[in-house]
């Protein structure tokens, strides 16, 4: 196995174009991780070299929330070779909405509904920027804890076409005190949920 690559294939590797490697290789020179006229790179090095990248730019998708936050990142804007190569979204749907969700200033999230599955991604999404509260649908929910739920919460999404039983949401729905906080989302997909949630704080703000 080889104990070095070729820069060119390095940088492109990272998501550089080739308009852009030249100026991502000055990068790589400025922080001593290679020298002019070099055209490999040290393995060992690679970690240090996509790091030292990451510090200087911020690559971005063609969507225009991914462009808006490079050019506001502090660092070097720079359009990405393919979606997945983007720095905020990584080229994924619900990366994107769960990102703008959390720029939208959410902090405590409630999702009433869903799956196992859509409940790990949504954790593993969200869970270290926002304090989730996961709820089975189909599982009986004391008064109490929903409740305690809504007190808690900045939204509550109720989470319509999936595995949501209407005893379970009625016990949110029906709570009029908070109801300002409860957002119906009718439509299957994580991506789908969380702009069912950036839409409810945009029209509170407007």
């Amino acid at each position: 196995m080889s104990a070095d690559i070729d820069i060119d294939t390095f940088l492109a590797q990272q998501g550089f174009t080739s308009a852009t490697r030249s100026q991502a290789r000055s990068v790589l020179e400025a922080a001593s991780l290679t020298r002019p006229g070099k055209t490999r790179l040290s393995l060992e090095k690679s970690e240090r070299a996509a790091a030292a990248l990451r510090e200087v730019f911020a690559l971005h998708c063609h969507t225009p929330e991914c462009t808006a936050w490079a050019r506001t990142s502090g660092r070097t804007a720079v359009q990405a070779d393919d979606r997945q190569h983007c720095h905020r979204c990584g080229g994924s749907e619900n990366s994107r909405a769960a990102q703008e969700l959390v720029e939208a200033g959410l902090h405590r999230l409630v999702v009433v509904g869903g799956t196992p599955a859509t409940r790990e991604e949504l954790e593993r999404l969200l869970g270290k920027t926002i304090e989730l509260r996961l709820v089975d649908g189909t599982r009986h929910r004391p008064i109490d804890r929903a409740k305690a739920d809504l007190d808690w919460a900045d939204r509550v999404l109720l989470w319509g076409a999936t595995e949501l039983h209407h005893k379970v949401s009625k016990q949110y729905a029906d709570a009029a005190a908070t109801r300002h906080k409860v957002v119906h989302v009718p439509r299957r997909g994580v991506a789908q949920l969380l702009a069912g949630a950036i839409e409810s704080v945009r029209r509170r703000a407007a």
